[in-house]
C-alpha cells in the first residue's frame, strides 16, 4: 500500500506540474516576463510558507535552528535550479508544452535520478539509495530500466517535434504555436533540463531540515510512519533561490522591453490576470507538495524523481493533444507523439513494479 499511495501522490503532482501552464494562456496583454514574475511570486514566496505554516508547527524555528552551510548550499541548488526553471518557460513558449516539457523534463529525469545515486557511493548516507545498489539488486536494475525506456519515449518525443517543425513550415503556421522555434527552443530546453534537476540536489542539501521535522513529528506519532508534509519546510529555502533567479531576469527583461506598465496597464484586465497567474503559480507549487508525499512513500531516490517527472511528461503531452498543439501536423507525425506518451506511460509501469519489489 505504502507503494500504491506514493504513485498516487507522484501522480497528483506531476498532473499539478503538467498542467501549470495552462492559466497563463489566459492571461491577456501581458508580456512572457510579467505574468511569469506574478505568477512566480506566487509559486516561490507566498505559497511554501503557507504550506509549511498549516503542515509543520513550528517550521520556522526548524531553519532558524539550521547549520548555515546547510541553508547555503540548499539555497545555491536552488538558485541554479531557478535558472532551469526560467529557461522552462522559455522551452514552453518556443516548443510547446508537449514537446518543450518532454524535452526539458526528459534530461532532468536522468539527471535528477542518478547523480544523487552516483554521489552516495562516494560519500554513503544511512538510507539513501547508491548507484551500485541500483546496478545489483532487481529493484534497482528494473527503475534503470524505468528510466532508459522513458530516454526512448523522450526521444520519440523529441523526433515528432522535428516533424512538426518541417510540416509547420509547409501549413505557413496557419494554427498552432506561431512562436515554435525548434532551435532555439532546444537549446534552452537542455539548459533547463540539466539544472533543473538541481531541485533534487537542494533537497538533498536540505534534508537535515526534513528530518528534523519528521522527528517531532513521529515524537507524537509513534508507529504512523513517515510525517507526509516533512520537505514542506525544505521547499522554502530551496524556493527562495529559485525566487532570486527569475526575480533578477524577469525584472530585466521589464526593463529591457519596456514592460513594466503591464502591472498598472488599465487596458488590460488586471485583477483577472493575477487571479490567473496565482491560480498558475499555486498549481506549479502543489507539484512537489504532492512529491513531498509521494517520496515520504517511496524514499528520495531514482524511483521517486523519475515517477514525478515521467508523470509530468506524460500529463503534458496530453495537454499538449488536448489544446490541439499537433492539430496541422500529419497522421504520421501524431502517430509518433502518441508513441512517445505511451512508451513514457510504460516507463512509469516499469519504475512503479521496480519500486514495489524493493
Amino acid at each position: 500500500m505504502q507503494v500504491i499511495f506514493g504513485v498516487i501522490f507522484h501522480f497528483i503532482g506531476g498532473f499539478a506540474s503538467g498542467s501549470f501552464y495552462i492559466p497563463y494562456k489566459k492571461v491577456k496583454g501581458w508580456a512572457w516576463e510579467s505574468y511569469w514574475i506574478v505568477g512566480g511570486i506566487f509559486s516561490w514566496l507566498i505559497v511554501p510558507p503557507l504550506a509549511a505554516y498549516l503542515t509543520i508547527p513550528g517550521f520556522a524555528d526548524i531553519i532558524k535552528g539550521t547549520n548555515g552551510n546547510i541553508l547555503w548550499l540548499t539555497y545555491f541548488f536552488g538558485v541554479l535550479w531557478g535558472i532551469g526553471g526560467l529557461t522552462y518557460g522559455l522551452g514552453v513558449r518556443y516548443l510547446g508544452v508537449s514537446l518543450g516539457s518532454s524535452i526539458i523534463l526528459g534530461l532532468c529525469s536522468v539527471f535528477g535520478a542518478l547523480i544523487p545515486s552516483v554521489y552516495y557511493d562516494f560519500f554513503p548516507q544511512k538510507g539513501k539509495d547508491t548507484f551500485s545498489m541500483l546496478l545489483h539488486t532487481q529493484w534497482g536494475q528494473l527503475v534503470l530500466l524505468g528510466i532508459v525506456v522513458c530516454i526512448i519515449g523522450i526521444i520519440i518525443c523529441g523526433k515528432a517535434g522535428t516533424m512538426k517543425e518541417k510540416e509547420l513550415s509547409q501549413h505557413e503556421r496557419e494554427t498552432g504555436n506561431k512562436e515554435f522555434n525548434i532551435t532555439l527552443g532546444l537549446v534552452v530546453s537542455i539548459i533547463s533540463g540539466v539544472l533543473s534537476a538541481c531541485f533534487n540536489y537542494g533537497l538533498e542539501a536540505g534534508k537535515p531540515m526534513a528530518e528534523v521535522a519528521n522527528a517531532i513529528w513521529k515524537s507524537t506519532h509513534s508507529g504512523q510512519g513517515e510525517f507526509l508534509f516533512q520537505n514542506n519546510v525544505t521547499y522554502i529555502i530551496v524556493l527562495w533561490g529559485g525566487l532570486t533567479t527569475n526575480l533578477i531576469w524577469c525584472m530585466i527583461l521589464n526593463a529591457r522591453n519596456k514592460t513594466f506598465g503591464d502591472y498598472t496597464n488599465k487596458k488590460t484586465p488586471i485583477l483577472r490576470n493575477i487571479i490567473f497567474c496565482a491560480l498558475a503559480g499555486t498549481t506549479w507549487f502543489l507539484q512537489f507538495f504532492f512529491y513531498g508525499m509521494g517520496e515520504s512513500k517511496l524514499g528520495n531516490g531514482a524511483s521517486s524523481w523519475i515517477l514525478h517527472m515521467a508523470f509530468i511528461i506524460l500529463v503534458a503531452n496530453i495537454w499538449g493533444l488536448v489544446l490541439k498543439e499537433w492539430k496541422s501536423v500529419s497522421r504520421k507525425t501524431y502517430g509518433m507523439v502518441v508513441a512517445g506518451i505511451l512508451v513514457i506511460t510504460l516507463s512509469v509501469l516499469i519504475v512503479g513494479y521496480g519500486n514495489s519489489l524493493k
